[in-house]
């Protein structure tokens, strides 16, 4: 059983977008200037994220709970069953966070899944003009059967 397998992700996107309070104004205007992209690719957010993009841009944005309140949990959820497979993740780095275990969760989830993750503006300008947006994308994760198998077998 190989170590690794690999996974497609679609032509259509499934992005999550999310933003900390600080920063959500500026997630809001990165999506009204991105608007012709992103209306091509399926959205979710986070509660309140997701509430302001569809109300100011009106791009439809599939809302989750807020981020203290589980949100974060859930988008991670996604990317393990494969449904969410591009993060754009506007983190304020100068406020304390009291969600922020579950913020670093998040990160851990999507490094573990090998899922694109912009964590600012710069970040994601790159990531959503890239050549990668329009086409299939084949990126390789860790054979997560064989790892359990592994596991149960040594414990």
């Amino acid at each position: 059983m190989d170590d690794f397998i690999t996974l497609t992700i679609g032509k259509k996107k499934n992005i999550a977008l999310i933003a900390h309070d600080g920063k959500k104004a500026e997630l809001i205007q990165w999506c009204q200037n991105h608007k012709s992209i992103l209306e091509k690719h399926f959205l979710c957010g986070t509660g309140t994220t997701a509430r302001m993009i569809t109300d100011k841009t009106g791009l439809p944005v599939r809302g989750y709970n807020s981020g203290p309140l589980g949100g974060d949990q859930q988008i991670g959820a996604k990317i393990v069953e494969g449904k969410v497979d591009f993060v754009v993740f506007f983190s304020d780095p100068l406020t304390a966070q009291p969600h922020d275990p579950d913020v670093k969760a998040l990160m851990r989830i999507a490094q573990v899944y090998d899922i694109p993750m912009a964590v600012n503006k710069a970040s994601a300008d790159f990531m959503i003009t890239s050549i990668y947006m329009e086409k299939e994308y084949d990126h390789d994760v860790i054979n997560f059967h064989k790892n359990i198998k592994e596991r149960s077998e040594t414990l």
